[in-house]
C-alpha cells in the first residue's frame, strides 16, 4: 500500500469508528432548580473584561438557563438553553448572541432540538451579513450551553466522557467534546480551604478535517474546567476561547458587594 493509499485507508477508519461510538445522553444525577449567580470574566493577565449574569428558571417539564456577559467595551455574550431533565439531559432549544468589537465574526446561532435546524446569522470582517443553515441529526448528548451543569454530574471513577456540541465556525459543524478529569486542585472560599476537580475539554472535529487541522494550525484550544464535587456540586472556574479561534478567557465567581446608602 503507498503512502497515500495507507493515510486514506487510517482516516477511514478513524471516521467509521467514531461513526461507531455510543452516544449517550447524560444522566442526571443532580437536578437542576432555581440559581441566580454573578460572574465575571477575565483575560488570562487577570483583567476583568466583563460581569456577567447568570440566572435559571425551572418549568413544569423544562428548565431555562440563560448566561449573559457585558463587556467592558459594549459587547454582549447572551447565551440561553432550554433543556429536560427527566432521567437525562436533553437540549430542546438553544440560542447564542455575540456582538459587539470583543468578537471576531459577531453571530447569531439558533439550534431547535425538535427538529434538528441550525441557523447561524453572522457578519463577516468586510461588515457583510450572511446566513448559514444546516439541518443534523442531533446526538442525544448535545451539550450546548450545558457543560457546567454536565461537569457537575460527571459520571464517579470514569476516566473520561463525550458529548456533542454545534459549533459556529461560523459555519454550523457538529463536534465532539472529550472531557477528562485531571487530579484536584486547591481553592478557599470565605476562608475555607476546598478540593475541586479539574477537567479538561478537548475539542476533536472529527473526519478529515479533524486529521488535518493540526497541520494547518486550526486545532481548538482545550478549555479547563474546576467543580467542586460531593453531595452537592458547584461550578468554581472554567478557562477557554467563547469562540472559534478565539482567546482563552476565565470565568468565575464574582461576589456581590452592598452598597450602603
Amino acid at each position: 500500500m503507498t503512502l497515500s493509499g495507507r493515510n486514506w485507508f487510517i482516516s477511514v477508519v478513524l471516521v467509521l469508528s467514531a461513526a461507531a461510538q455510543a452516544q449517550v445522553a447524560p444522566e442526571v444525577r443532580y437536578a437542576e432548580g432555581l440559581v441566580r449567580g454573578f460572574l465575571k470574566l477575565r483575560a488570562m493577565n487577570g483583567d476583568v473584561l466583563a460581569y456577567g449574569d447568570l440566572g435559571q428558571i425551572p418549568h413544569a417539564k423544562y428548565v431555562s438557563n440563560r448566561l449573559v456577559l457585558r463587556f467592558k467595551d459594549g459587547s454582549v455574550h447572551d447565551e440561553t438553553v432550554d433543556f429536560s431533565q427527566q432521567r437525562v439531559f436533553k437540549v430542546l432549544n438553544y440560542h447564542l448572541v455575540q456582538s459587539g468589537p470583543a468578537f471576531r465574526i459577531p453571530v447569531d446561532m439558533r439550534i431547535d432540538g425538535s427538529t434538528g435546524k441550525v441557523l447561524v446569522r453572522y457578519t463577516t470582517e468586510d461588515g457583510d451579513e450572511k446566513e448559514e443553515s444546516e439541518q443534523f441529526e442531533l446526538p442525544p448528548d448535545l451539550a450546548n450551553g450545558m457543560i457546567p451543569i454536565l461537569l457537575k454530574n460527571f459520571p464517579d471513577g470514569a476516566n473520561q466522557t463525550t458529548v456533542s456540541m454545534v459549533a459556529a465556525t461560523p459555519k454550523p459543524r457538529l463536534v465532539k467534546l472529550v472531557i477528562s478529569p485531571e487530579g484536584e486542585a486547591r481553592f478557599s472560599a470565605g476562608g475555607a480551604a476546598l478540593d475541586a476537580t479539574r477537567y479538561r475539554i478537548k475539542v476533536e472535529i472529527g473526519g478529515v478535517l479533524g486529521l488535518l487541522a493540526p497541520l494547518v494550525g486550526k486545532q481548538p484550544q482545550d478549555s479547563l474546567a474546576w467543580v467542586l464535587k460531593g453531595n452537592a456540586p458547584a461550578f468554581v472556574r472554567m478557562e477557554g476561547p467563547l469562540f472559534a479561534d478565539g482567546p482563552s478567557w476565565r470565568i468565575e465567581l464574582a461576589s456581590p458587594s452592598l452598597q450602603e446608602p
